[in-house]
């Protein structure tokens, strides 16, 4: 299993933790550190999960590796990759590293929870506040312009939901029409 950990107090969110195992399982949980636990299961598709760790075998399932710049540098949150398989387990922690294969494996980790927590948003919405789900639309749609969104895929049921709901206002399904549509079309 390889698991992710960010904590960067006074920032939203100021813990992330994200566990994946090597058939796609895992479990989320985004939140404050005042807030309690809530891990959410998940799964990935294997393309994903064969690339996190083909990462993490190239950072020696982060047995003895210093990813930390060691240079004076905002704190950008602490982050830790862990590699665990029975009894074995291995991490690191770091706030900045240069590596590349880290630096790559932190953007897929930083981009399934900012995916994560933009379907929660969108369930969230759609259920307790309507006329907002325009506004977390555009917000999932800023993420897929800039490609933060590792498996855009995964949104397409809630995105459905919405453009075929009346009680969402138009504009709110036209955009998820639209997106859904572009998702649609990239995957093919």
């Amino acid at each position: 299993m390889i698991t992710f950990r960010k904590v960067f107090k006074s920032s939203y969110p100021e813990f992330v933790e994200i566990n994946i195992s090597q058939n796609g399982s895992g479990t989320f949980d985004i939140r404050q550190l005042d807030d309690d636990a809530n891990p959410q299961a998940f799964t990935i598709g294997a393309p994903l999960v064969q690339k996190i760790f083909d990462l993490a075998g190239k950072l020696r399932d982060f047995q003895g590796v210093d990813l930390e710049v060691h240079r004076r540098i905002a704190n950008l949150g602490e982050k830790t990759f862990r590699y665990t398989k029975g009894s074995e387990v291995h991490e690191t922690t770091f706030n900045y590293t240069l590596d590349t294969n880290a630096a790559q494996l932190l953007d897929i980790f930083e981009n399934l929870s900012r995916q994560e927590s933009d379907l929660t948003d969108l369930a969230r919405t759609m259920r307790y506040d309507r006329l907002g789900v325009n506004d977390v639309l555009l917000q999932i749609q800023a993420d897929y312009d800039g490609k933060q969104l590792p498996e855009p895929q995964r949104l397409l049921t809630l995105l459905d939901q919405v453009a075929a709901d009346q009680k969402f206002v138009d504009i709110a399904r036209d955009r998820a029409r639209t997106l859904a549509g572009r998702i649609r079309s990239s995957s093919q």
